[in-house]
Order: structure tokens, then sequence, then C-alpha cells
């Protein structure tokens, strides 16, 4: 499984550059860290995992509350964004774009 994402920050109208993201998977004893990485100047991320990947559920943690302390926004409501979805295809390659501001986000499967 190929996985990335793109953060845009959409007050500022930037990408949403260095901030903090976690691949988990779920198992049977909760969930698994898989990768952890950041998101480059761009607000893009790629995430390697370092054993193959299988279909479950996996999900991706921004860290938010750290994106934002670090540009001194004090007044947020989501001090992280949890995306959970469903791997079926391990060969296939998963896009996962997050659009986000202090008091909401979106996202959806991006190619």
């Amino acid at each position: 499984m190929s996985l990335s994402t793109h953060v845009l920050d959409a007050v500022r109208g930037v990408p949403a550059a260095r901030m903090p993201l976690r691949l988990e998977a779920s198992a049977s004893t909760g969930w698994r860290l898989v990768a952890v990485s950041r998101t480059d100047d761009d607000g893009r991320a790629r995430l390697e995992a370092s054993a193959a990947f299988v279909p479950g559920t996996y999900r991706l943690k921004f860290d938010t509350a750290t994106y934002f302390t670090d540009l001194g926004v004090k007044d947020y409501f989501y001090p992280e964004v949890v995306v959970c979805f469903a791997v079926t295809d391990p060969a296939a390659r998963y896009h996962v774009p997050l659009l986000l501001s202090p008091f909401a986000y979106s996202t959806y499967r991006g190619t």
C-alpha cells in the first residue's frame, strides 16, 4: 500500500507545513503504530510502513494541536483529527487529503 496525504490550511490559504502525523492499524489489542511522519513544506507526506500492509482498518492521526500551537494559534477546537479508513487492496495507492481550519475540517479519498 502506498499512503500519502496533503494538508491545506484553509484560513491561511497555504499548505500545513511540518504537521506531525501517525498511521495506526486496528489490531486485536487496540491500535498498533505503523508509521510516524511530518508534512513537508508543501503540506505533503508519504507514510511508509516497516512491515507489509494487510487488508484492515487504519487511521491517520493529524496532530493539529502542535501545528496550531507552533503558529501561535491559541483558539482551536480540534486538537487532533483522526481519519479512519478501510484498506481492501494492500497493493493500491491511498491518498487522504485534509482541509483544515481551527474550527472545521474536511477530508476525502483522493487520487
